[in-house]
């Protein structure tokens, strides 16, 4: 019997829902009951969501969102997986659907940048009047990004707005390019930037997503890999070449793994190949290696003696380096 085929579906859309609580449980209950596993948030403003199943799964899904008039022209990006995305499906109700915390908000019906398809974001990043500017955190930006774009100093992308005030001299007289993974980020950022009084700002239409699989630009100009918010944690994006821009946390070389630090009150996502993983006990500092909470020693059972050893040795290494 051949085995199901599965899709992770990425999607948004800014349209007014009157109620988020009541949408948000209905949703959640026919999501789980077509089968689908995913992550969707839901306010006032839109839709924010990426799920996974099989095709049917998917497919049913689509249809039964663009049965209704509020999503009929939502655009959803595809990709082909071998399984879920996700453990578990959740719909949630929120105030907003990407968190930027403006005193006053940005309603991107009113105002954004201009779009640009692939095809013309490719030729705009070519000019010598821009700036490309990536909307994402600096997580993202490392393990893959467009050539030349500059790296914002953030965790969150609700900072973004302030780095921007304090770095404007870097974008003042340029054109503008803005990217983030979906596009919607930039939907309400460029309309902030626009009201900041940057006149030339323009965004990717549909995000990296979908300048990746555009038959014609083929990802050209993208370096590393693209962040996802699912189990796969990263994607491809350059269908002409790879070229890796990862580097390992603890050595510098290059790499495209990411995980997370042993010590859950830590928690930080850093990129790290198998061996050091083996190497630090998944440690981001000496601290989070030697927390009585640290996962990695969980995980692989170690005794106090081994860690002792491997803390020694590590230890050694340093007085010789």
């Amino acid at each position: 019997m051949e085995k199901s085929k599965y899709q992770v579906l990425l999607y948004y859309k800014y349209v007014y829902i009157e109620d988020p609580e009541t949408f948000a449980a209905e949703h959640l209950k026919f999501c789980k009951e077509v089968g689908l596993k995913g992550r969707i948030l839901v306010a006032e403003e839109g839709i924010n969501g990426t799920v996974s199943g099989t095709v049917e799964q998917t497919q049913k899904y689509m249809d039964m969102m663009h049965a209704d008039e509020r999503f009929q022209d939502m655009m959803f990006k595809i990709d082909e997986h071998e399984g879920h995305a996700f453990k578990k499906m959740h719909v949630r109700p929120r105030k907003e659907l990407v968190t930027l915390r403006l005193e006053d908000d940005i309603d991107p019906h009113e105002l954004t940048g201009e779009y640009l398809e692939p095809k013309e974001f490719r030729a705009a990043m070519e000019r010598d009047d821009v700036v490309i500017l990536d909307a994402r955190n600096d997580y993202e930006y490392d393990l893959g990004h467009f050539r030349g774009a500059i790296r914002p100093d953030i965790e969150t992308f609700r900072e973004l707005p302030e780095w921007v005030r304090e770095n404007r001299d870097m974008f003042e007289g340029k054109k503008i390019l803005t990217y983030c993974t979906g596009g919607i980020r930039c939907e309400k950022f460029s309309g902030w930037l626009v009201r900041e009084g940057f006149e030339d700002v323009a965004q990717l239409h549909g995000g990296i997503a979908v300048y990746g699989k555009d038959p014609e630009v083929q990802g050209d100009l993208w370096d590393g890999r693209m962040y996802v918010f699912d189990e796969r944690i990263s994607v491809p994006v350059n269908q002409k070449e790879h070229v890796i821009v990862g580097k390992d946390f603890f050595d510098g070389q290059p790499c495209e793994r990411y995980v997370n630090c042993a010590n859950p009150e830590c928690n930080r996502q850093m990129l790290c190949s198998e061996e050091n993983e083996h190497k630090y006990l998944r440690g981001c500092s000496h601290e989070c290696r030697v927390t009585p909470r640290n996962l990695y020693v969980k995980e692989h059972n170690l005794s106090e003696e081994e860690v002792a050893e491997r803390l020694r040795a590590l230890e050694e290494e340093k007085q010789h380096a």
